[in-house]
């Protein structure tokens, strides 16, 4: 494709939009486009499409998937323009074999850990698209326009098969629906993609008269030797939060005498804690997710060497049960805070700065002296540093010395990219507390 020469939908983007992408970033904002070219013969650009992208010069950048929602309008998914759909899905199946090849490596499936992230999304190329295994259960999202599609999905599904074979007996699309409320889609497929107790091909179901077998939408996966309970039909994100697994194991190692993990979910950390600490206090404000916890309690309770730990449950809001521990002054030796992203947009970082000091200032005063207090921050808006800093204004405040022992992110098989650094979301600092 020449300077000015256009095949199928094309967009000319800014100078700065132009300059991230020559860096390394795969998004362009609906903000940075200048203009937009429909395909000859067409009025407008279909949702999902693939479109050429130039720079305001028409110097061609590369072709991306379209949408026509989101305010994140096309996600780069090639270096070559005019980007046919037959090459994208090449494409996407080389990626996913090179990613799967990856995850063998960095997180083989043991007794131990039958569970980790295989797809994610623009970190391993493939934008839109996420894939995590729980034990013999696979859950699909797709995120865009362009890859909530059936070529995509049955693509996804037959190589997925085809690598993992009768290791996975299910394969189930589970929906973010706020994503696709922001991406306009069309509501997502309910029947799994592949189910092993069909007794037909991929994608048969009831509905043409084949009998199948009731999918299994549950199971049981190990994480760090610790059982979990997943249910695909319940839970956020993907139903469990994997990026976190090295993240717990390092809790358990710092982790004593007695803990508080605020905003435990399904006691992640809190049951990880309870092997080393004497008693531990998982609090949430969701019932159903303490409800999970009780049950991952039980089930490992139950195990040859169970937990040592006395383990509790709260239901209450993180802030407010913060403060009344601190006004009862409250001890511990440990706490953990895991809350979800308190900054969604960019809008929200500052509210979400306010937020994260008050919790770490709380948390900071309520340790006892050589306290050990693992806060993290899974809001992409909120740099690194932005997050660093705001537990240091907590220290200071507290008046108490805090020592960061460690620094760490999510685990390896969410890989973070270098030129993109939304991929570079989770922060977890482990720190000593005088």
């Amino acid at each position: 494709m020449l300077p000015g020469e256009a095949h199928g939908p094309a967009a000319a983007i800014t100078r700065r939009a132009s300059d991230r992408l020559r860096a390394g970033h795969l998004w362009v904002y609906r903000s940075d486009i200048e203009s937009l070219t429909p395909h000859q013969g067409e009025t407008g650009i279909p949702p999902g499409a693939l479109i050429s992208v130039t720079d305001n010069r028409g110097i061609p950048l590369g072709s991306g998937l379209y949408s026509g929602a989101s305010q994140i309008a096309i996600r780069m998914v090639g270096a070559e323009a005019g980007l046919t759909r037959e090459a994208y899905l090449s494409s996407v199946r080389e990626r996913l074999v090179t990613a799967l090849a990856l995850r063998k490596e960095i997180a083989p499936i043991t007794v131990t850990d039958n569970a980790c992230r295989l797809v994610f999304s623009e970190a391993d190329g493939l934008p839109g698209i996420v894939a995590d295994r729980y034990n013999d259960l696979m859950i699909l999202q797709l995120l865009t326009q362009g890859t909530s599609q059936p070529d995509l999905r049955a693509l996804l599904s037959e190589t997925i098969r085809h690598q993992l074979g009768d290791s996975i007996t299910t394969i189930v699309e589970r929906p973010d629906p706020k994503i696709r409320e922001l991406e306009e889609l069309e509501p997502a497929p309910t029947e799994p993609l592949y189910n092993a107790g069909m007794s037909a091909g991929l994608g048969v179901g009831r509905g043409a008269g084949v009998s199948a077998a009731e999918p299994n939408l549950t199971t049981v996966f190990t994480i760090n030797g610790l059982q979990l309970h997943y249910d695909a039909s319940a839970g956020q994100k993907t139903g469990a939060f994997l990026d976190q697994r090295e993240n717990y194991a390092a809790a358990q190692r710092h982790a004593r005498g007695t803990a508080l993990d605020i905003c435990t979910y399904q006691g992640g950390f809190a049951l990880h804690m309870a092997r080393s600490c004497d008693r531990v206090t998982g609090v949430d404000a969701s019932r159903a997710a303490l409800e999970v916890a009780d049950r991952n309690l039980a089930l490992n309770q139950a195990r040859n060497g169970g937990l040592r730990a006395q383990v509790d449950w709260i239901e209450a809001d993180a802030f407010e049960l913060l403060r009344e521990y601190e006004a009862t002054r409250e001890r511990f030796d440990t706490i953990v805070l895991d809350p979800p992203a308190f900054a969604k947009s960019k809008r929200a970082v500052e509210g979400a700065l306010r937020g994260y000091k008050e919790m770490n200032l709380r948390a900071i005063k309520m340790l006892a002296p050589g306290g050990m207090l693992v806060t993290c921050s899974c809001s992409h808006h909120v740099g690194r540093e932005e997050f660093v800093g705001v537990v240091a204004s907590a220290a200071s405040d507290a008046r108490r010395r805090v020592q960061v022992l460690e620094v760490r992110g999510a685990a390896p098989d969410h890989p973070e990219i270098l030129t993109l650094p939304e991929t570079a979301y989770l922060k977890c600092l482990i720190c000593r507390v005088d």
